[in-house]
């Protein structure tokens, strides 16, 4: 009997969720999609467009010139020529792309904030290009063993010092892996 129950009620359930409810008889315009807002009459996305024309009146690119990254990047070996495998790589690799795609709409609205910082960073960047990968490794490495110091070093007897080790893990953890693959891929393009 109890068996006959349940399956009534899974019966009646199912056939109730494909019946057409009395909230939804009422008929609704279709919204348009917000693609308008997205792209100007041409098809360009009016974000990017915003972007580069950001990237025009900063003079960021003359910035790049005067600061003598580009010169410093080529004595250092880093040349357009030696990018070329990393975009051979990720042609070859659809995922990637996949992935750059899906993380387009979260990262589009940073890149203004990125190029408002450029010009301050490009001193750093110019002095940064000279280190080698293998002192760009052991900054890695050390990044991560001072996570790990952090983890026995601080007690975890209060909320404070758990929040301490997890801010200290966070940081010191994401910057050793970076530097760890920055070295990676450094290593590999100044070949």
């Amino acid at each position: 009997m109890k068996l006959q129950l349940i399956l009534a009620a899974l019966f009646a359930a199912t056939a109730a969720a494909f019946a057409p409810s009395s909230s939804l008889s009422q008929k609704t315009a279709l919204k348009v999609s917000s693609i308008a807002n997205e792209v100007d009459s041409l098809g360009n996305n009016v974000a990017v467009k915003k972007l580069l024309q950001d990237v025009e009146s900063s003079g960021l690119l003359t910035q790049v010139a005067k600061s003598g990254l580009l010169s410093k990047a080529q004595e250092a070996g880093l040349s357009l020529s030696k990018l070329e495998p990393l975009l051979a790589l990720a042609a070859e690799n659809k995922e990637i792309l996949i992935l750059v795609e899906a993380a387009t709409p979260e990262v589009l609205p940073l890149l203004p904030k990125l190029v408002d910082l450029a010009p301050g960073a490009l001193p750093l960047l110019a002095a940064a290009i000279s280190i080698p990968p293998g002192v760009i490794s052991a900054v890695g490495f050390a990044s991560l063993a001072a996570a790990v110091g952090a983890v026995v070093v601080i007690p975890d007897d209060t909320v404070v010092q758990v929040a301490e080790q997890t801010l200290a893990v966070g940081l010191l953890g994401a910057g050793g892996v970076a530097s760890l693959v920055a070295a990676g891929i450094l290593g590999k393009i100044l070949k």
